[in-house]
């Protein structure tokens, strides 16, 4: 036996750190299944618990003021007598232990846990999904002990995860789902019930649901691709084990041997370790996206029209003064004619926006506004987009597909910046000093677009037939570039 020999047996190799994690992860499955029951049970306190509770006060603050009650008559504020004190003597709103309630569970929701989710898949992959998502936990449970069905052919087409973002996204902000609690339980809530009924009905404890139908499993996958960090699959290794092992329990169906993308794994950990070939790893977060695998066209197609068409559109409708001018032109022409029931606001909370409580309540008029202006925002966004991939593959001579997965750290980077946009309106309301916001907010566009136009060139220059088509091909790929630049520059800076 060679000295190297001798001393990979008297010394074997000790693992990095990150694979001893993932090992951990597979050998303490019961301590993760715990934390998902805790989460879940967070999860409903932060989704169910505020839509059963009365809408704070406009003026109702998390942190601002007083806890305690203040005396109102039909909204003012009242001295002890029972007579109304004038604006400039008003005391500052003192919110209601329910109020804040309600708050915090706002606040912590879309201003912390939905942005952050983002920014957790691109820099570990799928973690979220695989240990820490509460639906997915829901759904696994659900599909150990229910019926165990064969997964139909319909329920495996591949365009499901990116019609679910799309209609999820615009009645999200039929509803708006950020600003109401009872809109967040119809929305998240029914999801849930979806994600259990289908584990229920099929899969044997697998997650069907979040494989094939969850809204965002699709931008997840899009995401994870960038991710610093995966669990790398050494098929050589796995081949020199003798003999036939146990089959992995891979709850999002894969084929953990042939696994070569981040985009499906749910990064759960079990695992690891697997016939010694199989181990959680560093990575360049550009290394899945410069090997030019062209992904499916349902995949591009949410990455070009759905999470730089439609998010952008749902994100900047509320502050632009286009959809304003819109509006006021749509009502004026429906006057003159005299058609007067879309300017009506008699539609159910649970179709378009209704709470005359909080003075919010959309016509059918702004409804439909809002569509098409989300609408039109994808097609011209998405279009430019679209365009400007066409072109520059085929002027060098690769997929247009490929290409697009150049736009991921833009999409994602966009997403985590409009998210974020509830976090700064809560922080703003409590007198937060955000001074800093817009440099910020800045130099994580600039990262987005050197990151994207960095990668885009490099899949040009490194899969082209020539440098000369490559360079041909650059201006094309710098109208995405600058049309999502734009996009938000609006948002942020000019409106």
């Amino acid at each position: 036996m060679s000295a190297d020999a001798v001393a990979m047996v008297f010394h074997p190799r000790r693992k990095p750190r990150l694979a001893r994690l993932g090992d951990w992860m597979a050998a303490n499955r019961r301590a993760i299944l715990g934390m998902q029951w805790a989460i879940v049970l967070f999860y409903a306190f932060l989704v169910v618990l505020p839509a059963f509770l009365p809408h704070p006060h406009p003026e109702a603050r998390l942190f601002s003021g007083d806890f305690g009650a203040s005396s109102f008559i039909d909204g003012d504020i009242c001295a002890p007598d029972g007579t109304p004190l004038p604006p400039q003597d008003k005391p500052p709103y003192s919110a209601q232990w329910h109020e804040r309630l309600v708050l915090l569970a706002q606040y912590l929701f879309w201003g912390v846990w939905w942005p952050f989710v983002i920014l957790s898949i691109m820099f570990m992959g799928r973690v979220w999904c695989g240990v820490l998502c509460p639906e997915g936990a829901l759904a696994e449970f659900a599909s150990r002990h229910g019926r165990g069905k064969a997964i139909p052919k319909w329920l495996r087409w591949g365009g499901w995860p990116f019609l679910a973002f799309v209609l999820t996204t615009l009645y999200g902000q039929l509803v708006s789902v950020y600003e109401y609690p009872q809109a967040a339980l119809l929305i998240l809530g029914g999801s849930t019930v979806a994600a259990v009924a289908v584990g229920w009905m099929y899969g044997r404890g697998k997650r069907v649901w979040c494989r094939y139908l969850c809204p965002v499993s699709g931008v997840f996958a899009l995401l994870a691709r960038i991710a610093p960090v995966h669990f790398r699959i050494d098929r050589a290794a796995w081949d020199s084990q003798p003999g036939r092992s146990a089959a992995v329990d891979c709850a999002p169906l894969l084929d953990v041997k042939h696994m070569s993308s981040a985009a499906q794994c749910h990064a759960c950990g079990r695992c690891s370790g697997h016939r010694d070939a199989v181990e959680l790893a560093a990575r360049s977060p550009n290394a899945e996206i410069l090997t030019g695998r062209t992904p499916r066209s349902s995949e591009a197609m949410l990455l070009v029209f759905g999470m730089l068409g439609v998010a952008i559109g749902a994100f900047q409708w509320t502050v632009s003064p286009w959809f304003v001018a819109l509006r006021q032109r749509a009502a004026e022409w429906l006057v003159d004619k005299e058609v007067f029931w879309p300017l009506e606001t008699n539609a159910p909370w649970w179709l378009l926006t209704h709470y005359p409580e909080a003075n919010d309540a959309f016509t059918w008029l702004d409804g439909a506004l809002i569509l098409a202006y989300i609408g039109g925002v994808a097609a011209v966004l998405g279009g430019a987009v679209l365009a400007g991939l066409t072109f520059a593959a085929r002027l060098a001579k690769i997929d247009w597909r490929a290409l697009s997965l150049s736009l991921i750290p833009l999409a994602g980077i966009g997403l985590f910046l409009g998210l974020s946009m509830m976090t700064a309106t809560h922080l703003r309301a409590e007198g937060a000093p955000l001074g800093w916001l817009p440099v910020a907010r800045g130099a994580l566009l600039a990262l987005g677009l050197a990151w994207s136009g960095w990668l885009g060139a490099r899949l040009l220059y490194d899969h082209a037939g020539n440098a000369r088509r490559a360079t041909l091909a650059l201006p094309f790929l710098a109208l995405p570039l600058a049309a999502v630049g734009m996009a938000w520059s609006l948002t942020f800076y000019v409106w």
